[in-house]
C-alpha cells in the first residue's frame, strides 16, 4: 500500500512461500524501500531466499544501504544505469548487459523491422 511516491506503508502477501525461494520483479528501483519491505515480508513468512530482478535500478539515496541491510540474497539490475561504483560496496548487486538488445531494437526501428521479434529471439 503506497502512501506516496517512494513510500510503502504495508505489504500484503498472497499465497504460501514457506520453504520456497522468493523472486521479486520490478520495473524500477529508486530507494529500494519497496524491495526491502517485500523481501522482509517473504522471509517472515518462510521464504528461504529472496532474489530481486529490476529493469532500471536507479538506486539513489540509501538504496545500497537498504539492499545491504536487507534479507535479499541478490539484486539483479540491467545496465541501463551505471552501477560499477555501487557494486564495489554492495556484494548483493549484479548487472545484466542489455546494450545488444537495445542496439538491435534501435536498428530494427530505424529499418522498419519488427521489434516484437526480439521478445522470442535472443540477440
Amino acid at each position: 500500500e503506497r502512501k506516496k511516491a517512494n513510500e510503502v506503508s504495508r505489504m500484503v502477501l498472497v499465497g504460501d512461500v514457506k520453504g520456497k525461494i522468493g523472486i521479486l520483479v520490478d520495473d524500477m528501483a529508486d530507494t529500494c524501500g519497496t524491495l526491502g519491505l517485500a523481501a522482509k515480508t517473504l522471509a517472515e513468512n518462510g521464504a528461504v531466499k529472496v532474489y530481486a530482478i529490476v529493469t532500471h535500478g536507479i538506486l539513489c539515496g540509501k538504496a545500497v544501504q537498504v539492499i545491504n541491510d536487507s534479507v535479499l540474497t541478490k539484486v539483479v539490475v540491467t545496465n541501463t544505469v551505471p552501477h560499477e561504483d555501487k557494486k564495489k560496496i554492495c556484494p548483493k548487486l549484479d548487472t545484466i548487459d542489455v546494450s545488444g538488445t537495445l542496439a538491435e531494437a534501435i536498428r530494427r526501428t530505424h529499418n522498419g523491422e519488427s521489434v516484437s521479434f526480439l521478445f522470442n529471439n535472443a540477440v
